[in-house]
C-alpha cells in the first residue's frame, strides 16, 4: 500500500470545504473496518484513506500549516499504513466505567502477547507497536500488526473463515469476520 505524501494532504482551507462529506465518508469506511472482540477490545482495521483522515483531522484540530511540520505529521502516521502482506490497527481498549479507569486498564498488561488473527488453519499473532505498555502502565491505544505469511495471505484471499481473539488471563473473546470486513480486508491484502 503507497504511503501517504504531501501531495495527498489539503491545506486547511481547501479541507473545511470538503471536510463533511469526507468525514462520512471515512465513517461509513471505518464501520467495515471496526471490529469487536467481545465487548472491551475493538480494531479499527488502517489503510490509506484512514490514515489520510487521521492527518487531515489532526491538521485542522491543532491549526498547522507549516510544511515541515505537516511532512513530520505524514512520517508518524505512514507508520499506520501496512506493509505488503500485512494487515495493521488501532486496538482500542474499552472501559466505560472511568471510575477505576487506571486499575481496569492494568488487567490488560500482557495482552501485547495474547491477540491472534486465525485464517484458514494459520494462526497469526498480533506484534504490537512498542512502547505503549509498561510493568505499571498500558495505553487504552495501542497499533498492531499482523504480518501474514504467504499460506495465510492467500487463505485469506480466497475466502477462507477469518476470526479475531484476545486469549488474555483476564479477558478471552473472539469474533468470525463478516463478509463485509473480510472482504474490506482482503482489498488491503491485495493493495501490497
Amino acid at each position: 500500500m503507497r504511503k501517504v505524501v504531501l501531495d495527498d494532504i489539503l491545506g486547511l482551507s481547501a479541507y473545511e470545504k470538503v471536510r463533511q462529506e469526507y468525514r462520512q465518508k471515512i465513517i461509513d469506511l471505518k464501520k467495515k473496518r471496526r471490529i469487536s472482540i467481545g465487548n472491551k477490545i475493538s480494531l479499527v482495521f488502517e489503510n490509506r484513506d484512514t490514515v489520510i483522515f487521521q492527518i487531515q483531522e489532526m491538521l485542522r484540530a491543532e491549526r498547522v500549516s507549516d510544511l515541515d511540520k505537516i511532512r513530520d505529521e505524514i512520517t508518524v502516521y505512514n507508520e499506520l499504513i501496512p506493509a505488503p502482506s500485512e494487515l495493521s490497527a488501532t486496538l482500542f481498549i474499552e472501559i466505560e466505567d472511568q471510575t477505576n479507569l487506571r486499575d481496569d486498564l492494568l488487567k490488560f498488561l500482557g495482552i501485547d502477547e495474547t491477540v491472534y488473527l486465525q485464517v484458514g488453519d494459520q494462526r497469526v499473532q498480533a506484534a504490537f507497536e512498542q512502547g505503549r505498555s509498561k510493568e505499571d502502565k498500558i495505553s487504552a491505544v495501542q497499533y498492531v500488526r499482523f504480518q501474514l505469511n504467504p499460506k495465510a495471505r492467500k487463505a485469506f484471499l480466497d475466502g477462507e473463515p477469518v476470526s479475531l481473539s484476545v486469549e488474555h488471563e483476564n479477558y478471552k473473546a473472539s469474533c468470525v469476520l463478516t463478509a463485509e470486513a473480510h472482504n474490506a480486508l482482503a482489498a488491503d491484502l491485495m493493495d501490497a
